[in-house]
């Protein structure tokens, strides 16, 4: 799915713009996945997990969410750089059709500008053009309180959790939290 660019200005002032990824996001949005990787535990992978990302692999995603009718991606450009994704999926499947997933991620460079309020408000809006869907949900690892705060400012409750879901390299388990918000 394929959405309308938003355009909107950081809390610093510099312009940014929430849309669809493009051929020409290839390269910068796997430099994204590297680095966003590298900067926090939060994320569901390490640097050296995204070596299986492929610039072919990367545009034939590219595609296939542009033409799917129950997935898109999103993508933040700061200056010329891709600086964080979101994303929304759905099924049509009968039972679980009413729920969207959603997942997001930010350069910490751009954490605190607006960014993820802005992606939040635009997942939403994916997700209330479906007549079908009614709740949204996500997950947070124990311990990302920035995240909590943002998903719960934006209307998500806390309804689970999965115990011992995350290990770290150091061995450390982190429990895993499911949101929801219901439409």
């Amino acid at each position: 799915m394929k959405i309308e660019d938003m355009h909107f200005k950081l809390k610093d002032s510099r312009d940014a713009i929430i849309r669809s990824p493009r051929a020409e996001d290839v390269q910068g949005t796997l430099d994204y996945l590297v680095k966003s990787s590298g900067e926090t535990e939060f994320l569901l992978r390490y640097p050296e997990e995204c070596a299986k990302f492929t610039p072919e692999g990367e545009k034939e995603l590219f595609e296939n969410w542009e033409k799917s009718d129950c997935e898109t991606m999103l993508l933040c450009e700061v200056d010329g750089v891709v600086v964080g994704t979101s994303m929304v999926t759905w099924s049509n499947n009968i039972k679980t059709g009413h729920r969207a997933r959603i997942a997001i991620g930010l350069l910490k460079d751009y954490w605190n500008l607006g960014i993820g309020t802005k992606f939040f408000e635009e997942m939403i809006k994916i997700a209330k053009g479906n007549p079908r869907i009614t709740q949204m949900e996500l997950e947070f690892m124990e311990g990302n309180s920035r995240a909590r705060a943002l998903y719960e400012k934006m209307g998500f409750r806390i309804t689970g959790v999965a115990l011992n879901a995350i290990r770290l390299k150091s061995g450390k388990f982190l429990n895993e939290y499911l949101m929801i918000k219901e439409l």
